[in-house]
């Protein structure tokens, strides 16, 4: 059974960068999409970026266009998150997912890691 363990989060400065890790352990077998959502307090969890472990094809949310960068390194089974020219409106819980279909749509999605926080400040 595959566990998603995050890493990485944190507080920063508007304008400031942070980068997530998320690293699969155990067999992934099917689940060929890996992909980061985000939920703040009070709002529903949103899609923020996914990847394609072959081939590397990326999606990102418009919010995030341009300033995160999805990264996989498929030796290591690590899919990394740089997130660059922070804004506050990025604060919240950050969750890896494993899936197996190229979906914004967090139903695509059946293995999710604990989340993590990132604040970041005005």
């Amino acid at each position: 059974q595959v566990q998603l363990v995050e890493s990485g989060g944190g507080s920063a400065q508007a304008g400031g960068s942070l980068t997530l890790s998320c690293r699969a352990i155990g067999g992934l077998y099917s689940r060929s999409i890996m992909a980061w959502f985000r939920q703040a307090p009070g709002k529903e969890r949103e899609f923020v970026a996914l990847i394609r472990w072959r081939g590397g094809s990326e999606l990102y949310a418009d919010s995030v266009k341009g300033r995160f960068t999805i990264s996989k390194y498929n030796g290591k089974n690590l899919v990394d998150l740089q997130m660059n020219s922070l804004k506050v409106e990025d604060t919240a819980s950050y969750y890896c997912a494993a899936g197996s279909q190229y979906e914004t749509n967090q139903r695509a999605y059946d293995t999710w890691g604990q989340g993590t926080q990132v604040t970041v400040a005005s």
